[in-house]
Parts: structure tokens; C-alpha cells; sequence
């Protein structure tokens, strides 16, 4: 067990929890950076995490539900108030309604994680802010201590995975509803590197280039909220053409967009796709989440052996354009 102590305040309002585990303190730290690997222990094991947003930067936010052993689902959220990179970050932690909004029946909760190198590996310490004395014994009586003991007591086989989450491991794509699904994958640049390639449009007709034997014949890029893209595509002989466009609906640099994506000259409905770069050990982890209507569609697109093309695009991405730039 991980877990070290267990200390309550109740004149300061406070629970604080603190593990040791033997790793490095960036380890330790990417696990909580990587909704992959934070899905695999923030939540009892009975009550499995699945993260729909994470945005691991101050102003940034994060949604996720807990999945019942009857299939009974409860929604949570952070709101990231500070992030100090190795060091802390502190987040407004809270219950959620079934539209995704703070559930306001219930009350949320100020957390402070800080993160120290110890002789035989790293520490983090958790401390929970109560609003009022209720509010404590509230969270206490639906089981928060309890939970809270199960969840960390599974850190010990992420925090072992070494292999799984690193870079050079590829294009992931992981279904996690009928409608969503994350494409992750490490890249070997920084954060400002990776959102610059996917934004300046000299180095995305670098990468960006299609199947083989395809060149990018259009790049409008969308600059600001509001704006529309465009991306198209010919074959080196100009005899056939395809490409996709959409809207820029939010944008957060260096670390989060959100774009609507649809097939140009095809009816239907579009996608949403949310870009979250992160700094991790290795690089950058690259999540999208894509939002699809149905179920239908989005097999038809997986089907298409679109991981496969962007691992391609991601892997020109590191060898032929970030190790110039």
C-alpha cells in the first residue's frame, strides 16, 4: 500500500494523504498528467474513472465519470486554479450534472497535490479544502476517505507500466463510448514545437501529406475562434482531390483546440475534435478526442485505417520537421 498517512483536520477543514512510491518524481508526476494512465487509478476499482477532457494546464479543465459495477455512472470535475510543473498543482475538485455543469446539490472541494523527491523514490501529498465543517463530514459519510485508500492502492501497477505510455510506442486509439473515442500518442518535441507544426502552414505541408503518393495542395489554417480551415489533398499528378474543413470553436495555446472536422463535398454530419498537448517525460503526449453522431460512423471511419495514417503523419512529424525546428 502506497499510502503513508491519513490525517484530518477538522478545525482546518482539511484531509491530507500522503504515498510514497518508488520511482522518479516524473513518473510519478506523468501519471496524473496522462488521463490514460490517471483513468487507471483515480477511482476505486469498483467504480473505474473514464476522462473525457483533461486539460493539464492552469484555466484548464478536466470531466470525467466513475462507472458502477451496475453501470451507474457519476460525473466529476477539475478546474485547474494552478499548475507548477514537477513541483504542485491545485484544482477546484466537483460533482457534475448529467449536462456536464457543476451539480449544484453538492458541494466541491479545493485540492492541492504536491509532488517531492524522497531518498528511494517520490511523494505526492494530497490535501482536500472543505468548505465548512457539513460539507467534510458530507463527502466523508459517502465514502470519500474509503475511496480514496482504494484508488492510490492501484498506483503501484501504473506507475510499474513503464512501457505502455512512452514515446516511440505509436498511434493509440481507444473507444470510449458509441460516440467518443482518444487518439493518443507521444512525441518526441515540446509542447510549443508540436501546437507550432500543427499551425504554421510551411511545416504542415511538411508532415501533413496524406496517403502515399498524395501531396497537401491546400493549407488555410484557422488563426482565431470563429475562423474556418481548410486542408486538401491531390495526387502528384493533380488527377484526384479530397479534403476535409470545419470551424475553430475554442483555442487555448499552446495546449487545447477544439475544431468541428467534416469531409468536403460530403453531406452529413461533422465531428468535434479536441486537441490537448501535454508535457510528459518523453515529449509531448497528443490526445484528440473525437466526437462522432453515432456509433455507425465512427466504425466506418476507424475502419478506414485512419490510425494507421496518422501514425504515419506523426511519425514525418518528428523525423523530418521538429528535429529542424
Amino acid at each position: 500500500m502506497p499510502i503513508t498517512s491519513v490525517e484530518k483536520d477538522p478545525g482546518a477543514l482539511t484531509i491530507t494523504v500522503t504515498a510514497e512510491f518508488e520511482v522518479p518524481l516524473r513518473r510519478l508526476w506523468d501519471a496524473y498528467a496522462d488521463p490514460r494512465q490517471l483513468e487507471r487509478f483515480w477511482g476505486p476499482p469498483t467504480y473505474p474513472a473514464t476522462f473525457v477532457r483533461h486539460d493539464f494546464a492552469e484555466g484548464g479543465r478536466s470531466d470525467y465519470y466513475m462507472t458502477g459495477p451496475e453501470g451507474d455512472k457519476s460525473a466529476g470535475f477539475w478546474e485547474f486554479l494552478s499548475v507548477d510543473e514537477l513541483t504542485s498543482f491545485e484544482v477546484r475538485d466537483g460533482f457534475s450534472a448529467d449536462d456536464g455543469t457543476p451539480d449544484p446539490s453538492m458541494p466541491s472541494m479545493r485540492m492541492v497535490f504536491s509532488f517531492d523527491e524522497t531518498p528511494t523514490g517520490s511523494r505526492v501529498t494530497t490535501t482536500t479544502h472543505f468548505g465548512s465543517a457539513d460539507e467534510l463530514e458530507q463527502l466523508l459519510a459517502m465514502g470519500m476517505d474509503e475511496g480514496m485508500r482504494l484508488a492510490m492502492g492501484q498506483m503501484d501497477e501504473v506507475l510499474a507500466d513503464l512501457t505502455s505510455f512512452t514515446a516511440g510506442d505509436g498511434t493509440r486509439t481507444q473507444i470510449i463510448s458509441d460516440t467518443l473515442v482518444r487518439v493518443s500518442r507521444v512525441i518526441r518535441g515540446s509542447v510549443e514545437q508540436v501546437w507550432r507544426a500543427h499551425h504554421d502552414p510551411e511545416l504542415l505541408r511538411r508532415w501533413l501529406l496524406g496517403p502515399d503518393g498524395w501531396r497537401m495542395a491546400t493549407c488555410e489554417v484557422a488563426a482565431n475562434v470563429g475562423d474556418t480551415y481548410v486542408y486538401e489533398w491531390e495526387t502528384l499528378e493533380g488527377e484526384h482531390r479530397f479534403g476535409f474543413t470545419g470551424e475553430l470553436l475554442a483555442s487555448a495555446s499552446p495546449y487545447r483546440e477544439v475544431t468541428t472536422e467534416q469531409m468536403i463535398g460530403v453531406d452529413g454530419p461533422s465531428t468535434t475534435n479536441e486537441l490537448t498537448l501535454t508535457p510528459v517525460e518523453d515529449g509531448t503526449l497528443l490526445s484528440i478526442l473525437i466526437t462522432y453522431p453515432n456509433a455507425e460512423l465512427r466504425d466506418q471511419i476507424l475502419a478506414t485505417g485512419m490510425t494507421d495514417g496518422m501514425e504515419a503523419s506523426y511519425a514525418r512529424l518528428e523525423e523530418q520537421v521538429l528535429t529542424a525546428v
